[in-house]
């Protein structure tokens, strides 16, 4: 399979960048579309070119590391699918592939398509967690917990984190990431303690980084890797209303 490759390549945030074309070819249809980076890197070190640098750590779709736009769609053309799982049998002989880092000045690029997603960690830090006291682990059935608030639990800490829901919006906002991180812990008892505490700290963060408003155009569900769903936002909205009310 030979493939016409566009890729954005930009030293660092302050300097400009453009984007470069390059001609592989030996792509076959179960290469992962990272191996298929690693191949074109390859060929530019042999040609003393300096590689794309992009960034990866599992390769499971578990870390959320690798997040690129693919042709304009975060992660690429398959729904629930990041790029480190995107095979390249998605793609046919003689495609033109597009390849860009996230846009949003909050995660301004380090180099090439890499960018800093420092700002969830700082939101992490501002309130994504529950203060309890170290020792062994508590038997799994101490605490009974219904099986409907364990699901939905669940289905928001399967966020990764990755920061297509923020690529993917036109207001660059995060309250798909932040809305999961804090509904992970609002349906579990040990998380309600802390619940509005957490609420405020974590939106009032979340501005402060300089992400944009939620205008309910569900582009972040739609790309989400996870399938997280907007239900979420909702929630967020709902329960930080009636937190400033009350307070």
């Amino acid at each position: 399979m030979k493939l016409k490759l566009k890729i954005w390549r930009q030293k660092n945030s302050q300097e400009n960048g453009k984007f470069e074309e390059h001609l592989i070819d030996s792509i076959t249809e179960d290469m992962s579309f990272l191996e298929m980076l690693d191949l074109l890197n390859n060929q530019l070190i042999k040609k003393n070119i300096d590689p794309i640098a992009f960034d990866h750590d599992c390769r499971e779709g578990i870390c959320g590391t690798c997040g690129v736009m693919i042709n304009g769609q975060a992660h690429g053309p398959l729904k629930g699918v990041t790029a480190c799982q995107l095979h390249m049998r998605s793609f046919k002989d003689g495609d033109e592939i597009t390849i860009e880092p996230w846009r949003a000045a909050s995660f301004p690029v380090i180099k090439d398509l890499v960018v800093d997603r420092r700002s969830f960690d700082n939101i992490m830090e501002s309130g994504g967690y529950v203060s309890v006291k170290t020792g062994g682990a508590p038997d799994a059935n101490a605490m009974p917990i219904f099986k409907e608030n364990a699901d939905e639990a669940f289905d928001s800490a399967t966020c990764i984190g990755c920061g297509a829901c923020v690529a993917s919006c036109k207001n660059s906002s995060a309250m798909l990431f932040v809305s999961a991180k804090i509904n992970q812990y609002a349906n579990l008892p040990q998380g309600q303690v802390e619940h509005s505490k957490r609420l405020v700290s974590m939106v009032e963060k979340m501005d402060e980084e300089g992400f944009g408003s939620c205008t309910n155009t569900g582009a972040c569900e739609a790309e989400c890797p996870k399938e997280i769903s907007v239900d979420n936002i909702v929630k967020l909205n709902r329960e930080y209303i009636k937190t400033i009310l009350r307070d």
